[in-house]
């Protein structure tokens, strides 16, 4: 079957024909989207391939739940959701709870940013994916995400407390990571 694709569709008209499951039209969604999201997925993924697990996971769902998209609010945000939401869930499924005592957390610095302003945007993104999954998790979720220790805690069903020690232990692991990477001392597996 030979499918005509109109010369000047719209975002709305792609909505439509993607809940008419119209293989075109999730194609061309996709392929629209894929860069974008596989950049969120990276960082929340061990590595590409399961960056590519949570990314094929989500747009399954994007997928399914085409017809609870509100048109006139942002598609890449409502997009961007369900990728994040199945990172949180993939995370749940692939590692077991710990709670890390906050009170370790209490006696470490933060730093200075220094060796962050000196990398690649790559090399940044290869350290976060060196991090353990729940200090990765937790990482994400708070400086790139914007979410609160609260709502953190709540996602990842973890304490508020545990939520703030995994923070402060995920930047001063990139911090040593980043700070070997800058002075030549290779890589190193967190």
């Amino acid at each position: 079957m030979e499918i005509v694709l109109p010369a000047n569709f719209d975002e709305e008209d792609l909505i439509r024909a993607c809940a008419r499951n119209e293989r075109w039209a999730q194609q061309v969604l996709y392929e629209e989207y894929y860069g974008r999201m596989m950049v969120v997925c990276l960082r929340y993924a061990n590595n590409e391939e399961d960056a590519l697990d949570i990314l094929h996971e989500a747009f399954i769902k994007v997928f399914q739940h085409i017809n609870r998209y509100q048109p006139g609010t942002s598609l890449t945000a409502w997009i961007r959701r369900i990728i994040v939401n199945t990172a949180i869930d993939y995370y749940r499924k692939s590692i077991r709870r710990r709670t890390e005592d906050i009170d370790q957390a209490g006696n470490l610095t933060n730093g200075d940013a220094d060796a962050v302003s000196q990398c690649t945007e790559q090399e940044i993104l290869e350290a976060i994916q060196q991090l353990t999954p729940a200090y990765r998790a937790t990482f994400n979720l708070y400086v790139i995400e914007g979410y609160s220790h609260k709502e953190i805690a709540d996602l990842l069903d973890i304490t508020e407390s545990t939520s703030r020690s995994n923070l402060v232990k995920a930047r001063l692991k990139l911090k040593e990571i980043l700070t070997s990477r800058m002075y030549g001392h290779g890589n190193q597996e967190v």
